[in-house]
């Protein structure tokens, strides 16, 4: 076998994705905030675009101003013109959705309605402590313990360690503790569940002895439903300890809980607005909330033919409007995207916007793509971390994608559509005899919806419904 080296030439095709391309990739599967945070960071390294919030007031200026740009432009259009065609370019932005005198008016906002963080725990905690509390050396502990409570409002530190950790005794620290767990909300400072739910149990006005009984010593028996043996146990009937199992569940487990970090706050912005106007649905892309996208009109004038500029300035200019262009265009193809998508959506879900959950039909991406001739790629990225704004409430786009199970009719009955139905039979359910995951099979197979046990099961777990034994009531 000869073996040796061969200079030929092979014509071949293959994808490469370029970096305009992964760019534009990257921005249709951003959501709305992502997108402005990209567009800030983006201003950061091209100085040609410009992010710009405009007040009401400015209204009336600016449209003397827009007046004196329009003279300006008829003036510049006898001079010669650049190799690229940027000052057609400057003059219309509106194929991109970013005009440059666009002008929105917003509601006056009264500031004073809002603070910048809400108090967490520990400043609850503390502002507390501070009123009740005057002796300095129980103050430092009771700040010390306070300092050592998690976020669920649980003490994360034994009471030997904080006394050998501040230098006192531990029945300072015990009775600093006793100050710390009475404070506001109920149950704080416990070091674990059972003191916890004790805590809370104790500041009722009634007296349950034998829910004190089941968190002492039952509660495990109780999360699991075992009321007949807990029953059992205390030889007592199953509808006492039933009653006792209400009160407890009843109480917050996690009392620390409620209270923000001022971190874990998060708030949905909907990328998509459907209204229903005179029977018809209207696709809104909200695209024009957030600061505006811009080019400073300073780079204008350097590519105008100024001979103050060389031809390296005007190189790198040339470049940085290159890229500028290229990210609105990105945006503008984002929003032609995602309007196709929720439109083609819509079209398929009539049933659900008009009659709602129950009429969801299964759909998948392949069918939305087939539709509008993209590929699946596209409308997965479409759709990501994206919500939309319905007058059903707000909604994921990929919740509009729903496996789903065939009925007798040959057709297919959507997953989100036999919740709805399986949520709606259990809340009608007979208590004392609640339907078994065999019994819900039989009812909806009789109703032509062709489903296993197993199923039913996975979508009850789905909704946090537990079994028929868990909800059975005495």
């Amino acid at each position: 076998m000869r073996m040796g080296y061969d200079l030929t030439l092979q014509q071949t095709q293959k994808l490469v994705i370029t970096p305009e391309l992964r760019q534009a990739i990257n921005i249709l599967q951003y959501s709305a905030i992502e997108l402005s945070e990209y567009l800030e960071e983006a201003v950061l390294e091209n100085p040609v675009l410009e992010l710009k919030e405009e007040a009401p007031e400015e209204v009336a200026a600016a449209d003397s101003e827009k007046e004196k740009e329009k003279e300006k432009e008829k003036e510049k259009e006898k001079e010669e013109q650049f190799d690229v065609d940027w000052q057609e370019y400057f003059q219309d932005g509106s194929d991109l959705g970013y005009i440059r005198n666009y002008r929105e008016k917003k509601e006056e906002i009264a500031y004073e309605q809002f603070v910048t963080q809400s108090p967490s725990l520990h400043d609850h905690l503390d502002v507390q402590l501070q009123l009740m509390v005057t002796n300095e050396r129980q103050r430092i502990i009771g700040e010390f313990l306070i300092g050592n409570i998690d976020e669920n409002g649980y003490l994360c530190v034994e009471v030997e360690e904080a006394a050998r950790q501040l230098d006192v005794s531990a029945h300072e620290v015990t009775q600093v503790l006793e100050i710390v767990q009475s404070l506001d909300p109920t149950g704080i400072g416990a070091r674990d569940l059972v003191e916890c739910l004790l805590l809370q149990l104790k500041m009722k006005e009634e007296d349950n002895l034998v829910a004190e009984k089941i968190i002492r010593f039952h509660i495990d028996d109780l999360a699991a439903g075992r009321i007949s043996k807990i029953a059992q146990k205390l030889h007592m009937e199953s509808r006492q300890i039933q009653e006792a199992g209400d009160i407890i569940r009843s109480l917050d487990p996690k009392p620390g809980s409620k209270f923000s970090d001022g971190q874990s706050v998060k708030y949905i912005v909907p990328d998509v607005v459907i209204e229903r106007v005179e029977g018809e649905y209207i696709v809104l892309v909200k695209d024009a909330n957030g600061p505006r996208l811009f080019i400073n009109p300073t780079y204008k004038k350097i590519l105008s033919g100024d001979k103050q500029f060389d031809a390296k300035t005007k190189e790198f200019i040339q470049a940085k409007l290159h890229a500028a262009s290229w990210i609105i265009r990105s945006i503008e193809q984002r929003r032609l995207t995602l309007y196709r998508v929720v439109r083609t959506i819509v079209d398929l879900q009539q049933g659900f916007f008009n009659k709602g959950v129950k009429h969801l039909r299964p759909l998948n991406l392949k069918e939305v793509a087939d539709i509008l001739e993209i590929h699946e790629s596209t409308v997965s990225r479409a759709t990501a971390n994206k919500y939309v704004q319905t007058p059903l409430g707000v909604f994921p786009l990929k919740f509009f994608f729903a496996s789903g199970v065939n009925n007798a009719g040959g057709l297919s009955t959507s997953s989100e559509s036999i919740k709805k139905m399986l949520k709606e039979m259990l809340e009608k359910e007979e208590k004392q005899k609640p339907l078994s995951d065999q019994k819900i099979t039989g009812i909806l197979n009789a109703g032509g919806i062709k489903i296993s046990r197993r199923t039913v099961a996975k979508y009850r777990g789905e909704l946090n419904i537990p079994s028929a034994n868990r909800r059975r009531r005495y």
